[in-house]
């Protein structure tokens, strides 16, 4: 791949649309220097906007659409209304021409994974796409998947992502073999449901050689670290996900009236600001915020709706990293080289 990376962007997309995506885009590439972006939206609102940023002169090429697809809208209906037509599908759908080698998109979550199976397709052996995730831990971070692409799971799915998940922790982290957990109720053996023990069984026998298969994490394991890659099915991974975000955001309103409580305490935060200040960067949702979609025949990374500017930034950071060092290829070598862990 070349030293460039170009990446699609719906301008349209989350709650803020283009006053998020203007200035995230800017952000991201000081950052990445040699990242230029292809911005699909209204024409008439993206021109000034970029005009008037000049961390974004000569990077940008603005391609208008008249279709955006809303944050309430159920994925078949925006698919009927947006496809061909929209930012979302056209962001895309630059990736599947070879026009861009990543998509970021802020926009309804159900609406970009039904358009990116439809216009990607999934890749070869892999049945279902999983959304993974950048988990803070207490050792660095951890990619926990599938975090809300599909609800129920069976034993080959399960390994399926576990291979995606160590293909992307390679990257992210620079490791040859990650270390792989299944998340369960218990490290026990006997627990669990039959979907996950038959995974087990079967990432343990395998024992492949691009992941070291660690066995059964439970909850308490996503925040210490215990494993480079932590692997559930989306139900439980989006219910932890949502669970970990609000305890953050909760610990943050119980420190702030902590701190403001008496006079005492405001001397105190004083002379602990910096710490203070360093455990909010570290806890800030907005460091570890968008979502990579594997298992299809592209690159589409998932910001949250509710993001600022630095939020988005920080999914451009994402696909610029998983462009930059060839996911795909990463993904296919592990499908490629990886017995058929699946028959045993």
């Amino acid at each position: 791949m070349s030293q460039r990376v170009r990446i699609s962007l719906d301008a349209m997309g989350g709650d803020h649309g283009p006053s998020t995506v203007v200035p995230g885009a800017a952000i991201a590439r000081e950052r990445h220097p040699e990242t230029t972006f292809l911005m699909f939206g209204d024409e008439a609102v993206l021109t000034p906007m970029v005009e008037a940023e000049p961390r974004l002169a000569g990077a940008v090429e603005i391609r208008h659409t008249s279709v955006a697809v809303s944050m309430d809208e159920k994925p078949s209906q925006a698919v009927r209304t947006g496809r061909g037509k929209s930012s979302m599908w056209r962001a895309i759908q630059a990736v599947r021409d070879g026009e861009a080698e990543a998509a970021v998109s802020a926009g309804n979550t159900g609406a970009l994974m039904a358009m990116s199976k439809i216009c990607l397709k999934t890749m070869a052996h892999i049945e279902r796409p999983a959304i993974a995730c950048l988990w803070p831990t207490v050792r660095g971070e951890s990619v926990v998947l599938d975090v809300g692409a599909t609800i129920g799971t069976d034993a080959a799915h399960l390994v399926d992502m576990a291979l995606m998940g160590a293909a992307m922790a390679r990257i992210v982290f620079d490791l040859d073999r990650p270390t792989v957990g299944l998340l369960n109720v218990g490290t026990e053996e006997m627990k669990g449901n039959e979907a996950v023990k038959e995974a087990a069984r079967m990432l343990r026998e395998a024992d492949l050689p691009n992941l070291s298969y660690h066995g059964f994490v439970e909850g308490t394991d996503l925040g210490r670290g215990t494993v480079d890659v932590v692997v559930t099915e989306g139900f439980t991974g989006n219910i932890a996900l949502k669970t970990a975000e609000g305890t953050a955001k909760q610990i943050a309103t119980y420190l702030k009236g902590a701190m403001s409580r008496t006079l005492m305490a405001k001397i105190g935060y004083l002379f602990a600001r910096g710490a203070f200040e360093a455990l909010r960067e570290k806890m800030n949702p907005s460091r570890a915020n968008g979502g990579v979609f594997l298992g299809l025949e592209g690159i589409v990374i998932k910001s949250h709706g509710s993001e600022d500017a630095h939020g988005f930034a920080s999914a451009i950071d994402i696909a610029h990293d998983m462009a930059r060092h060839d996911l795909m290829r990463t993904i296919r070598d592990m499908l490629e080289t990886t017995p058929a862990v699946t028959s045993a």
